[in-house]
């Protein structure tokens, strides 16, 4: 956390007409969470003092995400310091340092930010600027920095000689700006490019004519990369999944094939938990310790506690708790749902808000029919509870302790404990209608 009070403004106003969606850039997903979403988890991180978040019109739904973090509106896009500019109201009297984020760059790591902003406040800085080195440095500004490490110009790929394009270290855009200065440095900003518009990056040669200087710190380019397209964005998924699968491997799980395992950035699982290929986490799931997770399952939103074994082919939706030593087997939906300590459903069944006790035994091919076609109704199953294969439950229904239901019934009204419940059609056997039953489709068959 920063020393001295820290604001931090996200510039969000960009239309990404590049991602060919309808949805905001800022508002597409890495790891299950916004992009923008990720900068503001990261700037809460750092504890700023302000959160400022520039939009541009007509963005309701970034102001929703934002929320409750004030939004500003950057009418038109003239520029990043245009942007910065924008946000000025909201810092008036703000003394302390500036940090700028960029709702496109959603992966630099709270740890690089503390950096830089270390960097800046332990010297006398106008501004600090976070620089990397892309493996191809094509289209960014280059870096030139003074013998002593400070930075000296930002020069840009159209305007730099050929010995400045053979400079590797490159501009990011983040910086961390003197906020006292700011708004005076802003104003002094001038569009004098073939744009027309107002950049960040003059913001330097502006301080150095005020007589300050500027400081750089080098970040690690994975952090740094924004998004732009479609391709892009996958690029990050996949380095944000690395990231997730290390750190769970760290704490203590066992991934059998790492590369086809996906995990929300929100994921909490303990350790000695063994997850099988192709398992994917979506937001919200906590995994205690001791738990198994076989092979093609999706979980979303759930909490499966110590000694848990799920699929393979099994799906966990949201607001589903299974509790300790449950088994979920292949080819089961729980949604909405609690399983109680030692409940099993072993093979293809349908298991939609309800709770189903303790060592109770779902057969195969159970469904609970939850929906009447308006509104979702709940089941009740007690503990020990034996529910044969091929079974309806029609809620809303309660089923009482140790009770049985066959194999094949449709149950709609309620079964006392210790009762057995069998709902089926007589069975009737025509003794040699099989064959007679062929002999008379062959001979119409024929005959047509």
């Amino acid at each position: 956390m920063s020393s001295n009070k820290l604001a931090v403004v996200i510039l969000a106003a960009g239309k990404g007409t590049r991602m060919k969606s309808k949805t905001p850039k800022v508002l597409h997903k890495i790891a299950g969470l916004s992009m923008i979403g990720h900068v503001l988890n990261t700037a809460n991180e750092l504890g700023a003092d302000k959160i400022i978040i520039v939009i541009g019109p007509d963005m309701d739904d970034v102001r929703e995400a934002a929320s409750p973090n004030p939004c500003v509106i950057q009418a038109e896009q003239n520029g990043t310091a245009d942007a910065v500019k924008a946000a000025l109201p909201e810092l008036k009297g703000f003394k302390g340092s500036v940090l700028v984020l960029y709702a496109d760059v959603p992966l630099v790591s709270g740890q690089s930010l503390q950096m830089l902003i270390e960097h800046h406040e332990g010297g006398d800085l106008g501004a600090t600027i976070m620089m990397m080195v892309p493996p191809d440095p094509t289209g960014y500004g280059r870096i030139v920095q003074n013998p002593d490490g400070t930075l000296n110009r930002i020069v840009e790929q159209a305007d730099a000689s050929e010995e400045e394009q053979q400079i590797r270290l490159v501009n990011s855009g983040i910086m961390v700006i003197d906020g006292e200065k700011l708004p005076e440095w802003i104003g002094e900003i001038k569009s004098a490019n073939a744009q027309g518009e107002y950049y960040l990056t003059d913001l330097p040669k502006v301080i150095q004519e005020d007589g300050g200087s500027c400081g750089v710190v080098r970040g690690h380019f994975l952090e740094l990369r924004g998004v732009n397209s479609r391709a892009q964005l996958a690029e990050l998924e996949g380095f944000a999944q690395n990231v997730l699968r290390h750190d769970a491997m760290d704490r203590g799980v066992t991934l059998h094939d790492p590369h086809s395992v996906y995990f929300s950035w929100d994921t909490k699982i303990g350790k000695d938990v063994t997850v099988e290929p192709n398992v994917v986490f979506g937001p919200g799931v906590d995994i205690d310790d001791d738990v198994i997770i076989h092979a093609f399952s999706h979980i979303e939103g759930a909490k499966i506690k110590s000694g848990a074994s799920v699929g393979p082919f099994a799906r966990i939706r949201p607001k589903s708790i299974l509790e300790e030593n449950v088994s979920v087997g292949n080819f089961i939906e729980v949604n909405r749902a609690t399983l109680k300590a030692g409940a099993k459903s072993k093979h293809v069944s349908y298991l939609g808000d309800a709770v189903i006790g303790e060592k109770t035994n779902i057969g195969a091919g159970t469904v609970i029919a939850n929906y009447d076609g308006f509104n979702k109704n709940d089941t009740v199953i007690g503990d020990n509870v034996f529910i044969g294969s091929n079974s309806t439950l029609v809620a809303p229904v309660t089923i009482g302790d140790q009770a049985l239901v066959a194999g094949g019934s449709v149950i709609t009204s309620d079964v006392d404990e210790n009762s057995i419940a069998i709902e089926r059609a007589e069975q009737r056997i025509i003794k040699g209608g099989a064959a007679k039953y062929r002999d008379t489709k062959s001979a119409k068959k024929k005959a047509s």
